[in-house]
């Protein structure tokens, strides 16, 4: 589904967390919620969102960590530049991990803390490519004094300057070899940075605008 489309049917998700009982426990919260979630796969390793049901699932609820004490930032960051849309659902209140969670990409970060109601809003808000912030992640943003600019991935800027060089996201889409929907996700992605920073940019030009402030593109480049 493209971000900014109407959402006309179910949302599906994968439930990817190393505890059984969690598993089980967001699943349920999902099926029941109003309207329901459907739950298209669940699984202790982040390769159940990219093998059978779970890799068409419009949602990725992600566990930070699987296994072991480390996060698995590096999955999250693939998951993120293919155009997937992750909520990481964790046990760790870390507002330092909070704000990295969505510099790589993730549209929604909650702790497990926060329960049912936040993260079925978070999850229908990621499957129309929208940012969720639940009380713990608005505090992280209240407090978060990094650079005025945000860090985009190499992909996003790719994106960014081809959408701002084309005609539609459609060209930009068949010119990287890329869905249209991973197209949206990315500028999505883009837009929740730069929010996070204070500087919106809800517009093709407000993010044109941005792009020049930031030494992204020139305007020769236009």
């Amino acid at each position: 589904m493209a971000a900014g489309e109407e959402l006309t049917g179910a949302v599906s998700a994968v439930v990817i967390d190393d505890h059984p009982a969690v598993r089980d426990g967001v699943a349920y919260w999902l099926s029941t919620s109003t309207p329901p979630i459907r739950v298209a796969a669940t699984g202790d390793d982040v390769r159940v969102a990219w093998v059978g049901d779970g890799a068409a699932a419009d949602v990725v609820i992600l566990d930070l960590h699987l296994g072991g004490p480390a996060p698995v930032m590096a999955d999250l960051r693939r998951l993120a530049e293919t155009g997937r849309r992750v909520v990481v659902y964790s046990m760790r209140a870390d507002d330092a991990i909070a704000l990295r969670c969505l510099e790589v990409g993730a549209l929604s970060y909650l702790t497990k803390a926060e329960g049912a109601e936040h993260l079925v809003q978070a999850a229908v808000a990621a499957a129309d490519g929208r940012a969720y912030t639940p009380p713990a992640l608005a505090g992280a943003l209240a407090g978060d004094r990094s650079a005025h600019r945000p860090t985009l991935s190499a992909r996003e800027t790719e994106v960014l300057v081809e959408w701002f060089q084309s005609e539609s996201k459609e060209f930009v889409a068949q010119r990287l070899g890329i869905s249209l929907s991973t197209v949206n996700s990315h500028l999505e992605h883009i837009r929740v940075k730069y929010a996070m920073r204070g500087r919106e940019a809800p517009t093709k030009a407000a993010l044109v605008a941005r792009a020049i402030q930031d030494g992204l593109v020139r305007l020769d480049d236009l």
